[in-house]
């Protein structure tokens, strides 16, 4: 088997793929410029425009505390009196009503709007910097970095001010050595309500009672924790808030009057509890104002904002507080808290409205001016048209001013839509495009797909070629380094990537070449058997069923609609492709026996390779494994999540955790439908392994299906159950809780580890016993010693199972194929080996069982039923696989041995996208189940590589397993051999009980055509996943000014570009196996055979 060579191959296609996606990811999602300037209390920020010391004037408030309680929807603010029977997150906030309704000049309360992606790493830069976030910033929620823009924080110091912070420790990494004094807690476990608020209680009334502070910083997360674990209509929902109202309360009694109060939310939830995309329940969170002393000019009216933007509070914090505005915000004062023009009794100090927005409008046109000439983004009518108009604003407010007249009530709602266009085009701006590295990677995937789809198509000839990459990733090297050192000479730095650029479509187009080269001497050798068909062209490929449905598959990536509705139209997609097997088959008359026609003479009647009743039970079986497989897709429909487009959508109640419930009834049916479901996959796995025979060996393999695999489950269960339990439930146990919690998930990951290890180790599962030959009882020639493979012990199975005579067989497939030269010794005992038709498949089938428990183990226990039926559905293509192959090798229809269709392949992977919505996940980052990240670590992580690896494992656990069992498909038909429904040899026909069926040993005894087979089947899987990949960056990119654009096809575009990074790797992962057992079964043989016969 050439096994450098197909591994080469692989690892260079995975790699062009990877040079794509980096490519266009890094010229379409770009991260905003940041203006590293500060505003300083010298700027000319003062409404007559003279210069003077902004810090030195006297703040309208000494004093600041601002509660963040993450996740406060407004709909957790809120109070309706008229509700008699409240939601659990309902009404449990009255203190907020209370205090706008006695107090209407002194509280307020509005819907808090947050700027999408609605993260709290995000929300936090945000409030505090007054600017806008990209799209690709949601990647930073875990691994947040030091802001280095001008912050609240950072002029807040400057101005020497005393800034405390207790709380969520993502401030701390954030602001790094910013505040007086910080009391971080550890932020990430989502299952920990309570850690960070006792630790913010224990200090937070005795710092506010002190004087050592002017700004009080605390960020309460048991509200969010408590939405993530158990959603936000459930009772310990109604708990956190209550507490929440308590603090509040305790808070307000010691505000003093020179003290402004801050109560807000830095993001929504979803009915759910997640967040993270841009719903409106996500968005909308609340924010309520108040002072002991008035903080409102005027009672509240129809003038007051419906909405406050999360950016608006940025400037309205820095002038209530006498500290310049943030260089880089884009916000606007929130003007009810400032008194009219024309002023009032009673009306409180300080700015005035016109004044506030001024100094707002002055530091906005001066980040502007600085943003457009380091980005040179900005339109320039846009830019032009604002200049125009901040320059009349300008000339308007400094003519009253001079003229000691009122500002106008025209000029403040000019200057407020000053600021809102501003606001307005720099959102549409910061979607920034770099269009060359766009089109270097399409133009990189693009080859990349046909380069995937020429090797496939001429794997057979490519594997003859040793040397098919050395030469173009030579000279691939030298024009990436030529690259480089072109822009080393004009620009004086080098950029990695056009580099990389440089070297993937080298050799691709040199690959490309030589393959065109290698057809044309194999046609002109007569060594291609159709000279003149032409596969790589568009009637070639729409005339191929298969291919067409995946043509339809990326067509529907361009359509938001498809997008939002993809686990449906997959479904539809992969059983309208599985009906067309048996149509197809019955079209060619190969579903049913041929039937005898007694008008015709005998010789012109077809010669069938198999009996009527062996084509009858193929044709069953496949019709059953058709029957299974539409059981499993309308079943994992209950599986599937909910996108907040889809209205009228109810999530799956499986998606929920057992803990959520408060039915106990409905949570034991719940966990006895998993332990069943857990218990089904167990014996699956078991069952299948011991009915081909390969629980007979004493090997490594054999030992973690029958130790490991059971104890694995075992763990699971207990884990369930044990997360299940409520913490108030068994207080006296809580400690024993707390230690299963941790240790129930690390023995299950050892033991997953452990297992691993062996079946790397040690992959055969075959058996071997010899006996003595039988005595001669005539003087002819012995044959050679028989060698027998069976599949099992047990007679039956020997009976269906057999493959005898491959003694001779695997003797000269040791050499690759070379015939052996040594005669054998009469009177050698026979051997019989147990397994051995199977040997590929069998450990293929274990990493799949042993990986599919740990993948269970990251997921909510109601996911263990959907993973039992991508078991089945996997089970039951490869069983349409296998028929469909018998019945067309068997009764005259072209066939190869190690060749797979197109069929099966893009079957494999639209069932590998139907079980990443079946298993609760879509392409939305509010629905990533960061749950996962905690399995084993409740307490947290130090770092964010493990979290993110768990999460990643999590979301895509259908693509790992499909790509783990991709090379099943090759296999499969062979094992199926020992039914007796299998042509023997390369095209020739076998009748029932022939002792030909040699099943996985076929592939062994030709090495070059297991080596095509298993390139030819990793390819087209390769190509059928990187052009969904393909389609969604071509649908990124033309649809890039879509209004859907950052809402649904980025989203997806990141998913699938993750999911072919993941699907690669395991599908490298699932070879390497292969390969891995191809090295063993030869290191068997030759310690089997005699020393005479080597």
């Amino acid at each position: 088997m050439k096994k450098l060579l197909v591994l080469a191959l692989l690892l260079w296609l995975c790699a062009l793929f990877y040079v794509g996606i980096l490519l266009f990811v890094g010229g379409f999602l770009l991260v905003r410029l940041e203006v590293n300037r500060t505003s300083a209390c010298g700027d000319v920020l003062l409404p007559g425009g003279q210069r003077g010391d902004f810090c030195q004037g006297q703040p309208r408030f000494r004093r600041a505390v601002v509660l963040i309680i993450d996740a406060l929807k407004i709909d957790f603010a809120r109070f309706d009196s008229a509700n008699k029977e409240p939601r659990p997150f309902e009404n449990k906030l009255p203190v907020l009503e209370e205090m706008t309704s006695s107090r209407p000049l002194h509280a307020r309360l509005y819907p808090f709007r947050a700027d999408p992606p609605t993260t709290t790493m995000q929300r936090i830069k945000g409030f505090t910097t007054g600017s806008l976030p990209t799209f690709i910033d949601m990647g930073n929620n875990f691994a947040s970095s030091a802001i280095l823009e001008d912050n609240l924080v950072h002029q807040l110091g400057e101005a020497g001010k005393r800034v405390v912070f207790m709380g969520d420790d993502t401030w701390e990494s954030l602001y790094p050595k910013k505040f007086h004094r910080s009391m971080p807690f550890p932020s990430f476990n989502v299952k920990d309500l309570h850690t960070v608020d006792n630790g913010i209680l224990q200090h937070l009334y005795n710092i506010m009672v002190g004087d050592d502070w002017d700004v009080l910083l605390a960020h309460f997360l048991g509200v969010d924790h408590c939405g993530h674990r158990f959603g936000p209509d459930h009772p310990a929902m109604a708990d956190k808030l209550t507490q929440m109202d308590g603090v509040i309360r305790s808070v307000l009694d010691r505000l003093q009057n020179d003290t402004l109060l801050v109560v807000m939310g830095d993001h929504g939830m979803t009915d759910t509890g997640d967040h993270g995309g841009e719903s409106q329940k996500e968005t909308d969170a609340a924010i309520f104002l108040y002072s002991p002393s008035r903080l409102f000019p005027e009672p509240p009216s129809q003038r007051d904002p419906e909405v406050v933007p999360q950016t608006d509070l940025v400037p309205t914090l820095a002038l209530l507080l006498g500290i310049p505005i943030p260089y880089s915000s884009v916000g606007q004062v929130l003007l009810p808290l400032f008194a009219s023009d024309a002023g009032g009794a009673g009306a409180p100090a300080g700015l005035s409205q016109a004044e506030a927005l001024w100094i707002n409008v002055k530091q906005v046109n001066r980040f502007l001016e600085t943003y457009s000439s380091m980005a040179k983004d900005i339109p320039s009518e846009s830019l032009s048209r604002l200049q125009t108009d901040f320059t009349r604003l300008s000339s308007e407010y400094r003519s009253m001013v001079e003229q000691n007249l009122l500002p106008t009530p025209e000029l403040v709602a000019s200057l407020q839509r000053y600021l809102t266009s501003v606001r307005d085009t720099c959102r549409a701006t910061w979607a920034r495009f770099n269009p060359a590295k766009m089109a270097a990677g399409i133009a990189v995937l693009a080859c990349a797909c046909v380069l995937c789809y020429v090797l496939s198509e001429m794997s057979s000839m490519l594997v003859r070629e040793s040397r098919l990459l050395r030469a173009p990733l030579v000279v691939a090297v030298v024009a990436g380094m030529c690259v480089a050192a072109g822009q080393l000479f004009t620009q004086g730095h080098v950029e990695g990537t056009w580099a990389l650029t440089a070297a993937a479509i080298t050799s691709e187009v040199l690959v490309l070449w030589r393959a065109r080269r290698l057809r044309r001497a194999a046609v002109a050798d007569g060594a291609e058997c159709s000279p003149r068909r032409r596969w790589l062209t568009v009637p070639h490929f729409l005339a191929t069923p298969p291919l067409v449905v995946l043509l339809l598959r990326c067509a529907s990536l361009l359509s938001d609609s498809y997008v939002i509705a993809e686990g449906r139209v997959v479904s539809f997609l992969l059983l309208s492709l599985s009906l067309y097997i048996p149509l197809r088959l019955h079209w060619d008359g190969l579903l049913l026996p041929p039937v005898h026609d007694p008008l015709k003479p005998a010789g012109l009647l077809p010669s069938p390779g198999l009996s009527p009743s062996a084509i009858r039970r193929e044709s069953g079986t496949l019709l059953a494994s058709l029957g299974v497989l539409a059981g499993c897709v309308y079943l994992s429909l209950w599986f599937h999540g909910c996108r907040e487009e889809q209205g009228y959508c109810q999530p799956s109640p499986f998606l929920s955790p057992l803990a959520r419930l408060q039915d106990s009834r409905l949570k034991n049916l719940r966990y006895l439908l998993s332990l069943a479901s857990l218990g089904a996959w167990t014996y699956v796995l078991r069952r299948w392994l011991r009915h081909y025979g390969n629980l007979n060996s004493p090997g490594c393999a054999v030992f973690v299906t029958r130790w490991v695999v059971p104890l694995l489950s075992v763990c699971l269960g207990l884990h369930w159950a044990v997360s299940a339990t409520p913490e108030d439930s068994f207080r006296n146990l809580a400690e024993l809780i707390a230690l299963g919690q941790r240790a129930l998930p690390m023995a299950a990951f050892s033991l997953l580890g452990l297992g691993l290890a062996l079946l790397w180790l040690d992959p055969l599962t075959v058996f071997v016993k010899a006996r003595s030959a039988a005595p001669v009882r005539s003087p002819v020639t012995h044959q050679p010693p028989r060698y027998r493979a069976s599949t099992g012990v047990s007679p039956q199975a020997e009976l269906h199972h057999l493959i005898p005579q491959l003694y001779q067989r695997m003797r000269r497939s040791l050499e690759d194929g070379e015939p052996a030269s040594v005669p054998e010794c009469d009177g050698r005992p026979a051997v019989e080996a147990y397994g051995l038709g199977t040997v590929y498949s069998a450990p293929l089938v274990l990493l799949c069982g042993l990986l599919g428990l740990g993948l269970l183990l990251l997921h909510p226990e109601g996911m263990s039923l959907s993973f039992l039926l991508m078991l089945l559905e996997m089970g039951a293509l490869l069983q349409m696989h296998a028929s469909s192959t018998t019945l067309n090798g068997l009764q005259g229809a072209p066939s190869g041995d190690s060749a797979v269709p197109w069929t099966p392949v893009v079957l494999w992977s639209l069932a590998a996208s139907q079980f990443f919505h079946a298993t609760g996940h879509l392409p939305t980052f509010p629905s990533i189940q960061w749950a996962a990240a905690f399995v084993g670590f409740p307490d947290g992580h130090t770092g964010t590589a493990l979290p993110a690896t768990l999460v990643v494992l999590n979301t895509f656990s259908s693509c790992i397993l499909f790509a783990v069992a991709c090379p099943l498909l090759l296999f499969w038909p062979l094992v199926c051999e020992g039914r007796g429904g299998r042509a023997g040899g390369r095209g020739g026909v076998r009748e029932e009980g022939d002792d030909n069926a040699i099943m996985e040993m076929r592939l062994r005894e030709s090495p070059l055509q297991f080596s095509s087979g298993l390139l030819q089947l990793t390819t087209r899987y390769l190509f059928v996943s990187g052009a969904q990949v393909f389609a969604s960056v071509c649908a990124a990119a033309i649809l890039r000014r879509h209004l859907m654009v950052w809402k649904v096809f980025a989203p997806k575009l990141m998913f699938e570009a993750s999911g072919f990074l993941v699907s690669s790797v395991f599908v490298l992962v699932g070879v390497s196996m292969v390969m891995r057992v191809d090295l063993a079964v030869g290191r068997w043989f030759q310690r089997l055979l005699p020393d005479t016969s080597r």
